[in-house]
């Protein structure tokens, strides 16, 4: 049958799996994946088991309550697990669900939204009549449809029609409710594209960057929005309304880039009405010239450009007020504390740093197309050929985290504070070792670690890009990936523990990562012989 298909040049074979035992059948579709065949395989289960619910008797009614699977061979998800871990989790294998009429709970829904769905099946009998007498879906399955809408899944009705119109008012309504999504916001709408896409994490310290990206970067207006009131609120706390007419405020940004924080140091002392002195250092030649234009035709004598490195230019003056946007996508992965660290000897002793901390996070993440997607990047002819590296699970990436399931609530890493000044004879030291312990809400595959931080810019006004308080709007970073080499299974319950260091020497600083329970894992990145940070 299968090579009929070829032969028909069908770009898709549908398979129903009814089984955990499916080694046979992974060895048959394993046979044309190792042969680079062109077909896809869109591997069919039902979403529970039919065994998984029962009736529960309350005040006469009987609601069917969701009873998770005893065995794992009555688990379709186990079943599903089992054959993709047969072909090496291929790219080539995609999830069809048979959506029920009665739903598991939660957790199980967002393990679904997790794994490479590519259509879901829905039977003419899950759908339900409305007053009119047209097949319509129940509050329930429509936002399951509308959360799986968003992984571009293809519908599929099955089954008899139950109307006298027959399947097209199926069709109609399946199309009315994906219209009803609703309209994409600045951040979705800026990553569209970029869903699941792994992308080096920049390095400005070791590289100029483009043009092109500090523009990119410059279009955040929430960003710039929650820098200038940091700013502002400084000015007001650093100089009282009485001395506001002879005290001149220096502030200093260091890596200023293209100018934005410049302009919203400005902005903000005007809104403050205090007088403010502004230095911008900024180490990239081209960018230079781009500050030093914006100097002669806007800025004028409230702004001294300098060219060179914070770390070692010798100020002339000692600044009120420094002002830096240095953090990445895990807060310190692009040398924000080194660079800070430098740059606070021409810091006034009560001066003010803005960011004055930040701490990065960790979750245990499922996502078996993402840790698909790091296998390719061994390929030299990956579609980014700079993260094509020898071992590219040694590597983190950042990436726009779409087709993900997270397996328990993100816990804080690294955290570090500004101005940085250890006592009397104690040099400053940033390296740093952690172990994290996560207790998995679901059964399922942990496939790496979902990386994000916050930030705390002056008193009240922060950043965030941690999911539960995600700064509105913002999207000048996306997540980190640190992946597994190999996919761990976990039981709902398991305790994950996961080691973390930050490693620093005179020339990189690197992180390693590690499992140590349920199983132990290879220290991965060790040294930072692949993924490691030009100082």
């Amino acid at each position: 049958e299968l090579n009929y298909s070829m032969h028909l040049c069908l770009p898709t074979v549908l398979i129903q799996l009814r089984s955990v035992s499916c080694a046979n059948l992974a060895r048959i579709i394993n046979s044309y994946l190792v042969k680079n065949a062109q077909l896809q395989f869109w591997i069919q289960t039902p979403l529970c088991h039919p065994r998984a619910f029962v009736e529960r008797l309350v005040d006469g009614d009987s609601p069917r309550q969701y009873n998770p699977p005893a065995s794992r061979d009555d688990d379709p998800w186990h079943w599903w697990n089992t054959l993709r871990m047969l072909c090496s989790n291929s790219s080539k294998l995609g999830l069809v669900p048979e959506i029920q009429s009665d739903l598991p709970d939660q957790n199980i829904l967002s393990r679904l939204c997790g794994e490479p769905v590519v259509a879901a099946m829905l039977p003419t009998n899950v759908f339900i009549n409305n007053n009119k007498g047209f097949p319509v879906l129940s509050q329930l399955h429509q936002a399951l449809m509308q959360r799986l809408f968003k992984l571009d899944i293809q519908p599929i009705i099955q089954g008899t029609a139950k109307h006298d119109r027959g399947i097209k008012v199926y069709l109609q309504y399946i199309n009315h409710l994906y219209q009803a999504l609703p309209a994409p916001g600045p951040v979705e709408a800026f990553a569209r594209g970029y869903e699941d896409y792994l992308q080096c994490p920049l390095q400005p310290l070791h590289d100029n960057l483009e043009s092109q990206t500090y523009e990119v970067f410059e279009k955040d207006p929430i960003k710039y929005k929650q820098y200038q009131e940091a700013v502002y609120r400084a000015l007001l706390d650093r100089v009282p309304e009485e001395e506001k007419a002879t005290t001149v405020t220096t502030v200093m940004v260091v890596g200023a880039g293209r100018g934005p924080l410049v302009r919203q140091s400005l902005q903000a002392a005007a809104r403050a009405d205090r007088r403010v002195r502004v230095y911008a250092v900024e180490k990239n030649p081209n960018a230079v010239v781009t500050l030093r234009t914006f100097k002669e035709e806007e800025w004028k004598d409230m702004v001294t450009v300098v060219a060179g490195d914070m770390r070692q230019w010798k100020a002339p003056v000692k600044a009120d007020i420094l002002v830096s946007e240095l953090l990445g996508s895990f807060s310190d992965n692009e040398l924000s504390p080194e660079c800070l660290d430098g740059a606070q000897s021409f810091l006034k002793e009560d001066g003010i740093s803005i960011p004055s901390e930040y701490t990065s996070y960790l979750a245990p993440l499922s996502s078996p197309r993402l840790h698909a997607h790091v296998r390719t990047m061994k390929d030299p002819t990956c579609r980014d050929r700079a993260v094509a590296r020898e071992d590219p699970y040694e590597s983190g990436y950042v990436v726009r985290l779409h087709n993900v399931c997270p397996i328990s609530q993100p816990q804080a890493v690294f955290n570090f504070t500004h101005p940085n000044r250890p006592a009397p004879g104690v040099a400053i030291d940033n390296e740093r070792f952690i172990t994290l312990r996560f207790v998995s809400d679901i059964e399922g595959l942990v496939h790496g670690f979902a990386g994000y931080f916050d930030t705390v810019l002056y008193k009240d006004v922060m950043l965030s890009i941690l999911p539960e308080t995600h700064s509105p709007g913002m999207f000048s970073w996306f997540s980190m990936f640190f992946p597994l080499k190999d996919a761990v299974l976990v039981s709902k319950g398991d305790i994950i523990e996961v080691c973390m260091w930050r490693k620093v020497n005179s020339k990189d600083v690197w992180y390693e990562w590690c499992l140590t329970r349920p199983v132990p894992t290879p220290i991965q990145n060790a040294m930072g012989q692949t993924y490691h940070i030009g100082l």
